[in-house]
């Protein structure tokens, strides 16, 4: 509906237009909207106008009264109340607790092959067959954290034939690299072949996962996970156990296989063009980045004082466990700055906001994982208490990773990686020199990155172009 301006009556025919109609017929939509001629002052000054311009062009005496004028020319003409704002970061919990659960049930693995794999720790440090899983689990991981990026990047361009066949191509690659990185440590042929086995199941976990099939991964794990309940009640024979472990493994790798290859039939789209290679890369380092000090928190008792210490198992099933909470509280985050933008009205009110929303979500993730970390430390045998450091210590851990998700939510993918890299160097130096006992280590160490990737996000975060 047109805007009614209405002119100065009275007007000559040969008499000059008044200023002020062009100026109502170009703020015909602010002034119609306003309740006070404040409103219409406002903007007026937002735009530069001083109350000497206002009496040279308009022949009024300052900017409010020509406020009032402008107010009285045009017709009051409020606009339609909006509906509400659709939130497109409304995450479901129960979804993002079920990936979380996905996450953590193949670590049941590890418990049904134990007696297959027979590893023993030497004085001094840990043994080789600790050494070839570690390594095939950090290989790994930080191979699948850069193609899982890579993938995506082919997704968000609607390339799902393209993702697919990136998906193919480097599953097998990584599941080849993992088995690799497991054999020159001299391990029993038992640990080769179960590194070798635990990196194929990654691989084709991550292939369900980015193709959005994460609840296959609870068929295939099913046959471990029963298996595992079995040793519970009566002592499985190796051959069995073997077996079960298998059939989760053929499982997964039939259904990643299977959803390849019906992604790959939905047609290519040769107008798409993915980001280079190189952009995968810090994906990848912080894949490593996270595995080493994840590792260090699990076995850096192991480590340091050989055979004396003992495997904190609790500390990666809690971490591994919280990425439900921790993905959903992601969401969070983004549904709350969204609407803090909405409602804001300064820069500074916005960057309090962000502030306050970055202080709760990360304080609600930090409790999550604390309540998981006392559970399994107590349902797991002969495992040590989270008492003393070690529960600061796990929860700085928990900071970085959840402070890192973060910033690569929001695109910034190096300030994360160089950070949680360097953390990583620095505690496996710290670890190797034995400088210091572990858990003050990682307590110095992820306490300095925790501080460092906090600053960031609040610096970064806080501007409103980041939310775009």
């Amino acid at each position: 509906m047109a805007l009614r301006v209405i002119r100065a009556p009275g007007r000559p025919q040969w008499a000059p237009e008044d200023p002020l109609d062009e100026l109502a017929e170009r703020l015909a939509e602010v002034c119609a909207a306003a309740v006070h001629p404040y409103e219409i002052a406002a903007v007026l000054e937002a735009a530069g106008l001083t109350d000497e311009q206002a009496a040279l062009r308009y022949g009024r005496p300052d900017s409010f009264a020509l406020a009032e004028d402008l107010f009285q020319r045009v017709q009051r003409s409020y606009p339609e109340p909006k509906a509400p704002a659709v939130d497109p970061w409304r995450g479901s919990l129960w979804h993002c607790l079920l990936r979380g659960l996905v996450f953590a049930l193949p670590g049941l693995a590890y418990l049904l092959a134990a007696p297959l794999l027979g590893s023993r720790s030497y004085s001094g440090g840990a043994d080789p067959g600790t050494l070839a899983l570690a390594s095939s689990v950090l290989v790994g991981w930080s191979w699948n954290q850069a193609l899982s990026h890579r993938a995506y990047s082919w997704l968000g361009l609607g390339a799902r034939a393209e993702a697919a066949g990136c998906l193919g191509v480097g599953a097998l690659l990584g599941a080849l690299l993992g088995a690799a990185a497991a054999a020159p440590w001299g391990a029993p042929g038992a640990v080769v072949a179960f590194a070798a086995g635990q990196s194929a199941y990654l691989s084709a976990a991550t292939v369900l996962m980015v193709l959005g099939r994460q609840r296959y991964l609870l068929v295939a794990i099913a046959p471990t996970a029963a298996g595992a309940g079995v040793t519970l009640l009566v002592d499985l024979s190796p051959a069995q156990r073997g077996w079960t472990l298998a059939c989760s493994l053929a499982v997964a790798v039939a259904l990643a296989a299977g959803r390849v290859l019906r992604s790959r039939r939905t047609g290519r789209s040769p107008a798409a063009v993915p980001a280079a290679r190189s952009a995968s890369l810090p994906h990848g380092l912080f894949g490593l980045a996270v595995g080493v000090l994840v590792l260090l928190a699990s076995l850096g008792d192991v480590w340091h004082f050989g055979a004396g210490g003992a495997v904190n198992g609790p500390s990666a099933v809690a971490l591994t466990l919280s990425m439900g909470a921790a993905e959903w509280l992601l969401y969070r985050f983004r549904s709350r700055s969204l609407a803090g933008l909405r409602v804001s009205r300064t820069t500074s009110e916005f960057l309090a906001r962000t502030g306050r929303t970055l202080i709760v979500t990360l304080g609600g993730y930090l409790a999550a994982l604390a309540l998981v970390g006392y559970a399994a430390a107590l349902l797991w045998p002969n495992a040590p208490l989270l008492d003393g450091l070690r529960l600061p210590a796990l929860l700085l851990l928990g900071a970085v990773l959840w402070t890192a998700l973060l910033l690569q939510a929001f695109g910034a993918a190096w300030p994360p990686a160089a950070v949680c890299a360097a953390a990583a160097v620095a505690e496996t130096a710290a670890m190797v020199g034995h400088l210091a006992d572990p858990a003050v280590l990682q307590l110095a160490v992820c306490g300095g990155a925790a501080l460092l990737l906090v600053a960031t996000a609040q610096a970064q975060l806080s501007r409103v172009t980041a939310h775009r």
